[in-house]
């Protein structure tokens, strides 16, 4: 079998661009960090931890890769928009953005506080629109840009007892359709992608409990969980050139599980 010429490997190079990752400090943003460092981008991971985020710092520079810290709380509006003044400093713009942080909640609607409510709403829906806006502020200028937005299969299908975070990241589909629209003809692309069942620290306890685990071998076709890197590549597709005419798209990387019976 022939390979593709390396002028066309070529359009999957970052090379020279600069990406900020959001929720980088583990599991599927440091994957996608880690991919696109090694596709050649200057990655800037964020997370609210400075110590943990150090961390993954150093396990993607200790291999040769281009990546530094960024810590802030993506619900803090004020730090939200000291971010980006900075990354405008430091990087002179951005040329992509991958909205991943997010906190998970398993529990019946009745049992949810409105304070619960919000605060999974201003991590998981609220903050995909402050990052993506003040992302907007620096690519609009430069005519390009990428934003990539990690929603869930539990956008498009639900289960008992997760109303709030489905609900978030159906809305999260929402705007990142209106923002493909919206931001298009300046030749900016909005995508999303869609992840199944991740083997991440959040998804610890399921994967650990052997009637969900069950569950998540007979109800997805490859009959296994997803390693975090098996999303990465997804990320790295979005944001290079090889995907310049992908717009308003929703990226499942699920193993099959939203086309099943």
């Amino acid at each position: 079998m022939n390979l593709p010429s390396q002028p066309y490997l070529e359009q999957f190079s970052l090379a020279g661009k600069t990406v900020l990752v959001t929720g980088a400090a583990r599991d599927i943003g440091l994957e996608i960090a880690r991919a696109m460092a090694g596709s050649g981008a200057h990655v800037i991971l964020n997370g609210r931890n400075a110590q943990t985020l150090a961390s993954a710092v150093q396990s993607l520079t200790a291999q040769g890769l281009s990546a530094s810290a960024l810590a802030f709380d993506v619900t803090d509006k004020a730090a939200v928009k000291d971010a980006f003044a900075h990354i405008a400093k430091e990087h002179a713009g951005l040329d992509v953005l991958v909205n991943n942080a997010g906190v998970r909640n398993r529990k019946p609607l009745l049992e949810f506080s409105d304070d619960d409510i919000v605060a999974m709403l201003e991590t998981n829906l609220i903050a995909g629109y402050t990052l993506s806006r003040e992302a907007a502020r620096l690519m609009v200028p430069n005519k390009r840009g990428r934003l990539i937005t990690v929603t869930s299969i539990a956008g498009q299908i639900a289960r008992s007892g997760d109303a709030v975070y489905t609900g978030a990241k159906a809305g999260l589909t929402g705007m990142m359709r209106a923002l493909a629209a919206e931001y298009g003809p300046l030749g900016i692309t909005s995508n999303a992608i869609a992840p199944g069942g991740v083997a991440t620290e959040a998804n610890a306890a399921a994967i650990a409990d052997p009637r969900i685990n069950a569950h998540f071998a007979t109800r997805t076709p490859l009959g296994r969980w997803a390693q975090p890197a098996e999303i990465a590549g997804a990320a790295v597709f979005l944001a290079s050139n090889a995907a310049s005419y992908v717009n308003g798209h929703v990226l499942y990387v699920d193993g099959g599980m939203s086309i099943a019976m």
